[in-house]
């Protein structure tokens, strides 16, 4: 079994969570200042993307330039990984490739602990991402535990690009935001991925 073979429900099984989809956990966080060059770019892609409608493209197009802002607002202080393999205990489920990868580290060329963020792309449905990213996120979990560099809440998003869901785990408690954010409301998102990785 891989990440992507996981359900919400087989993860709250298996990894004996208690899951909680009843608050907007976000609603305190400010929208960031929306960088002009961001903005261009979405408007650009954005019709791509959704001509596309691929989960690459989507990909490609509205995720990754998301991401590498947030690196850059953050002064290039997180690392970002796209498509990698983050097997950490494959004999539980915990083994496949991440969409996105977001560290503390600004290290480039190989995944270092502390893993804050995992960022799933889906082509539409949100919800059949919520068991894989839940699951990448037990995974950041237990790999940051085992390279010393244990943080306290590990944070996931699925996104199809236009429409972005958000996700915590804290022990064994995981949370799915109430809300979804929409590409149209970029400053709230990009927000809301600031305040994740920890970095001002």
């Amino acid at each position: 079994m891989a990440y992507s073979d996981l359900t919400l429900t087989e993860v709250r099984k298996r990894f004996q969570l208690t899951i909680d989809e009843t608050h907007d956990l976000f609603a305190a966080v400010p929208s960031a200042a929306l960088p002009a060059r961001l903005r261009e770019t979405l408007d650009e892609n954005l019709p791509l993307a959704q001509g596309s409608n691929t989960e690459k493209a989507r990909s490609e197009l509205l995720i990754a330039p998301m991401l590498v802002e947030l690196r850059r607002m953050v002064g290039h202080h997180i690392g970002l990984f796209s498509g990698v393999d983050f097997t950490v205990d494959e004999a539980r489920g915990l083994s496949g490739f991440c969409d996105f990868i977001v560290t503390r580290s600004p290290e480039l060329y190989a995944v270092t602990a502390p893993v804050l963020l995992l960022v799933e792309a889906k082509k539409e449905n949100l919800a059949a991402g919520l068991g894989q990213c839940l699951g990448e996120m037990v995974a950041a979990r237990e790999f940051n535990a085992r390279e010393g560099s244990a943080v306290d809440t590990i944070y996931g998003a699925v996104t199809t690009g236009t429409n972005w869901k958000f996700l915590s785990l804290s022990g064994t408690e995981a949370a799915i935001d109430l809300l979804e954010y929409h590409v149209s409301a970029p400053g709230k998102v990009l927000g809301i991925l600031q305040y994740m990785v920890g970095v001002t």
